[in-house]
């Protein structure tokens, strides 16, 4: 019985040193498919990049853990954190109350808004009190789509994509777009080729959160690694790589 019970000890021993933390695994990370400047495919590597991309690639690193990217469309990022099919996600999912009654969020990792978008030569539309009685394009499934109604618009017009709705806009078939303001700005910057402008304050204060499964023990693990990156400037180093300035004091 004492050489039972030894060899029963000595096996859960090496079991445990095998499976290590709950984090050991390859984790499966859903991301946007195309969220610029967050997630999108470089047209040169055919790879994923972005601030999400870097920051969820230093948290794996501090983590010790090795990890598989799944690319998919932002509407079906939440229902699969709920299903379990994907152990976090990272596509600028804004922090909710409603999201965090289904999915368990992160320490916030960047702050954002919504920011309205026309064409140059609109001077009608200033701000958000202009909207009223005007065709909006917006994208299905996030912070503008929920926040569109309160602007008093004729019609609001959704897609899948956010570029869908800039090009409905840059053609003419609506007559403001709206999304998160980061992505509002690098699209102005990189791709408007100066047919469009940002107008109006910036909207709704929100803050980003990489998601996770209800009770997902990642959860802490994730957010112990993130502080780490803010306090030695791993953080810092990422988000002037992106957005060319540094973050806001947290």
């Amino acid at each position: 019985m004492k050489r039972l019970l030894g060899c029963m000890a000595a096996l859960f021993l090496v079991c445990g040193l095998l499976a290590g933390p709950a984090s050991a695994k390859k984790l499966v990370v859903a991301v946007d498919t195309a969220f610029v400047p967050f997630e999108f495919r470089d047209p040169k590597t055919g790879e994923y990049t972005g601030f999400d991309i870097d920051l969820w690639d230093a948290v794996a690193q501090e983590l010790g853990v090795e990890y598989e990217l799944q690319p998919m469309d932002f509407g079906g990022i939440v229902p699969a954190l709920q299903t379990g099919s994907v152990d976090a996600a990272l596509a600028g999912i804004t922090i909710t109350s409603e999201r965090e009654k289904v999915v368990d969020f992160s320490h916030p990792y960047y702050d954002s808004g919504l920011t309205l978008m026309v064409r140059t030569e609109n001077e009608d539309i200033k701000g958000p009190e202009d909207v009223a009685g005007k065709r909006i394009a917006v994208r299905t499934g996030t912070t503008s789509d929920n926040h569109a109604p309160t602007l008093n618009p004729s019609e609001i017009v959704k897609f899948p994509n956010i570029e869908q709705a800039y090009m409905e806009l840059r053609t003419g078939r609506v007559d403001v777009a709206m999304h998160d303001t980061p992505n509002v700005l690098y699209y102005i910057t990189t791709a408007g080729e100066g047919a469009v402008k940002a107008v109006g304050p910036r909207m709704q204060a929100q803050s980003y959160g990489i998601g996770f499964p209800l009770g997902s023990k990642l959860r802490n693990d994730v957010n112990v690694a993130f502080l780490k990156l803010v306090e030695d400037g791993r953080y810092a180093e990422i988000y002037r790589k992106w957005f060319g300035q540094d973050p806001s004091p947290r």
